[in-house]
This record gives structure tokens, sequence and C-alpha cells, in this order.
């Protein structure tokens, strides 16, 4: 079996607390049963996406640094910052 790397093992992590605080979201929205806590929740969960997201990338990109030209990184960055400027935009 082949070596798990720290940085894929990284991205595992985070991803598994991202989901769990977004299972807890939910949970606390069904609890409080009340649509203006739910609100404020998920606004909350939308700031817990982009930086895992952006966290994550991050963490892959520095494990690939030495595999990865430095224009294809900062594509992949540019692509990111797109995503996120149009989450933003009307």
């Amino acid at each position: 079996m082949d070596v798990i790397e720290k940085a894929l093992i990284l991205i595992v992590a985070l991803r598994l607390i991202s989901g769990s605080i977004e299972l807890t979201a939910a949970a606390l929205m069904f609890k409080f049963n009340d649509l203006e806590k739910a609100f404020y929740i998920n606004t909350l969960l939308a700031l817990v996406g982009p930086v895992i997201l952006i966290t994550t990338t991050g963490i892959a990109l520095l494990g690939l640094a030495e595999k990865i030209s430095l224009t294809r990184i900062l594509c992949l960055f540019g692509g990111i910052f797109l995503i996120l400027f149009s989450l933003k935009s009307e």
C-alpha cells in the first residue's frame, strides 16, 4: 500500500470538519425551528465554504508545486477568484 501524503490527509480532515459543520448547522436549524435563526446560521455557513475551498486548494497546490507550472497555479487561483467573485455579484 502506498504511503498517504500529509497534504492529502490534511485536505481530507478539513473536508470532514467542513461536512461536520454543515451537518451541525442543519441540526441546529431543525432544533431552533425559527426562520430568522436558520437564516443567521446559513449566513455563517457562507463563510465556511469559501475558506475551506481556498485552504484545501492551497494545500493541494503546495503539495503539487514541483509538478505544476506557475502559469497553471495562477490559472487555478484565478478560477477560484472568479467563482468567489461571481457569488458576491448580482
